[in-house]
């Protein structure tokens, strides 16, 4: 007879379940449960929790998740029993600008909290105590604090992101007098970046809480071990000296094993995008539940993902060795194909469907039947679906749809090295992006490889085409001691730091994010979705795996900027412009789903053209005083 195991004196299931061993397999099914697609394809608005009179600009959950604390332009502090739907209570603080974020400290019973706001001041208060007064101030900052972070793992430790380009440890066991004298700096991006840098969000890792994310006035999320910095005073710049270059502090510049740098392969270098009304900017980074990601919202752009051991770098040329073939023939011209290709019958209709669409210049939906046709079907046979992708995403002209054009055609000829129409797309592609010179050696590299297409129409087209471009460079190079752009701006070692910059993984396209700089992005449940405020007053949420969106909700009369997932269930609430918050749950598919917008591709397609606009031309009075507040 098989002894039974004895777990103490416990032989209840239910209560083993409920004891120390089993509580991380019963965490791995409550992860997927809370992000089914059966729970997450039917959310709808469950209630709005009413009591703020001013935008509501941050969202946080406690630990347990059994409050929910909101941070507004009223200056005021709530926290809210999310399940009853009613207050808990009320902290008025002394805050003089906007506040932007609210942080519970770790392990201290969801009683205390830090805050931080626009009038430059950290403040933490402890609701336990009789008066409301807070329990530590910081007024260390020279201009806006935008963002706080902590750490499970660092219960005593909390940090400030502002805009003085600086990162402030605030370290709870030690008293602080704002004096200037206290080593509390642990990043100064101004000892490196000399164009008014302005940090704007901040993360830690969750698994490794010694890896800190920054996100900054540029396209450039920072990820620093802060095992390997050394905490100093702060400094003011206005004692060293006026303009725009300061004097450069050498011996506070990170070590450069202490620092990675991530960025969009088409955006890394070009400094003139920060030069544009539409700037890019990161307006929010986290990191993955399980730490082996970084999730970046771009502002005047889309959503990026990395992988933070990742070794991808920008490629924009980079042609496969030509094998050998039986017969000589290739897979296809630039007029058209010589191969038919197989798949699977529902593959091929994806296929059909995907060219229908771009025949009709329905680029968007083009791209995602591609898509979908491309996770079917087996990776060593889709060339042309990459290439039929890239070829919608040159038409589509989004913003980075001409270098993820490129990524695609560098899959497609390593998928098939004799892929001639590939050669030629990517040639194109490149010429879209400004690379002139690549564009030409990839066409020359067509023209030696496969000699028959030498006097190819499209082919002398596209020869002339870049020749052109390349006529103009030259003329923009003559003139170049006359640019703007031009100009020791930073530090060699901040060049080097963006000259390595690691490509991102996904791209998440489909909501806008230009008029305020505090929108987020989030993983859902698992890690299975990601969702996004926007300004046209909608969510996003978008499958992790395909990149496509799956549903949009209309959750703010004005714009989206905080989505903050249940750290347990399925429970989304979200906030922006509006004075309430809203609350989002699963309801019964026969129900009606008055929020989910039924016409997705179409707010997808407005949004890109309004990321193009000037954003201050569609703001309203009051639109515009919040931001800039």
């Amino acid at each position: 007879m098989k002894r039974k195991q004895q777990y103490g004196s416990v032989t209840n299931v239910t209560k083993m379940l409920s004891d120390r061993a089993y509580w991380d397999v019963e965490g791995i099914l409550r992860n997927r449960l809370r992000a089914a697609p059966q729970f997450v394809d039917f959310i709808d608005l469950e209630t709005e929790l009413k009591g703020h009179n001013g935008c509501v600009n941050c969202l946080q959950w406690s630990d347990d998740g059994h409050i929910l604390a909101s941070a507004s332009d009223d200056l005021h502090v709530k926290l809210w029993d999310p399940f009853r739907h009613t207050q808990l209570h009320d902290i008025a603080t002394p805050h003089e600008g906007n506040i932007f974020s609210v942080k519970f400290l770790p392990q201290r019973g969801n009683a205390v909290l830090a805050t931080c706001a626009g009038d430059s001041k950290t403040f933490v208060f402890d609701i336990n105590r009789q008066d409301e007064n807070p329990t530590r101030r910081c007024v260390c900052h020279l201009h806006r604090v935008k963002r706080l972070a902590t750490s499970p793992r660092n219960p005593h430790l909390f940090w400030s992101a502002a805009e003085d380009g600086v990162v402030l440890q605030h370290d709870m066991r030690v008293q602080h007098t704002c004096n200037q004298q206290d080593n509390n700096v642990l990043i100064d991006l101004r000892n490196y970046l000399w164009v008014s840098p302005e940090i704007k969000c901040i993360a830690i890792n969750p698994q490794r809480p010694e890896q800190m994310a920054i996100g900054a006035n540029d396209c450039y999320a920072r990820v620093y071990d802060r095992r390997m910095i050394s905490l100093s005073r702060l400094y003011d710049p206005r004692e060293i000296g006026d303009g725009l270059v300061v004097t450069t502090r050498i011996d506070k510049i990170p070590n450069d094993g202490c620092v990675k740098y991530f960025c969009p392969g088409h955006l890394n270098g070009d400094e003139k995008v920060n030069m544009q009304y539409n700037f890019k900017t990161i307006t929010y980074l986290t990191f993955s539940p399980d730490g082996t990601e970084l999730l970046v919202n771009m502002g005047s752009d889309h959503i990026y993902l990395f992988e933070i051991n990742g070794s991808r770098q920008p490629v924009f040329l980079e042609l496969p060795k030509l094998p050998p073939t039986s017969n000589g023939e290739t897979n296809g011209c630039v007029g058209g194909e010589k191969t038919k290709h197989k798949f699977p019958p529902d593959v091929e209709q994806l296929k059909m469907e995907g060219n229908d669409n771009q025949e009709r210049s329905q680029y968007l939906q083009a791209i995602n039947k591609y898509t979908q046709a491309i996770r079917k079907a087996n990776s060593k046979d889709c060339a042309i679906l990459y290439l039929n992708r890239a070829t919608a995403l040159m038409r589509r002209d989004w913003y980075g749809d001409a270098y993820a054009a490129v990524r695609d055609c560098h899959t497609a000829l390593r998928l098939d090295p004799h892929y001639v129409k590939a050669y030629f797309r990517l040639a194109r592609a490149l010429l879209k992006l400004e690379q002139s010179k690549e564009a030409q050696l990839c066409l020359d590299e067509l023209i030696q490889r496969f000699p028959s297409y030498a006097k190819n129409q499209g082919v002398l087209l596209l020869g002339k085409d870049i020749g052109i471009e390349l006529d103009k460079q030259r003329v923009r190079a003559s003139e170049s001691r006359f640019s703007i752009y031009e100009g020791n701006y930073f530090h060699d070692k901040e060049k080097g730091w963006r000259a390595k910059a690691i490509d991102y993984e996904k791209r998440f396209v489909g909501h806008c994010n230009t008029k305020t700089d505090i929108k987020e992005a989030n993983y859902f449940g698992d890690s299975n979705y990601i969702v996004a405020g926007s300004d046209d007053g909608r969510f996003y949420v978008w499958d992790r795996h395909s990149g496509l969106v799956t549903a949009s909700y209309k959750a703010d009369e004005l714009i989206v900027n905080c989505v903050q997932p249940h750290p347990y269930v399925c429970l989304l609430a979200t906030s922006g412009i509006d004075n309430e918050i809203r609350l989002w749950t699963p309801k019964s598919p026969e129900g009606k789903f008055e929020r989910k917008e039924k016409h997705l591709d179409a707010c997808v397609s407005e949004n890109q053209t309004r990321m193009k606009a000037d954003p201050f031309e569609e703001m309203t009075p009051g639109q515009a005083i919040c931001r800039a507040s």
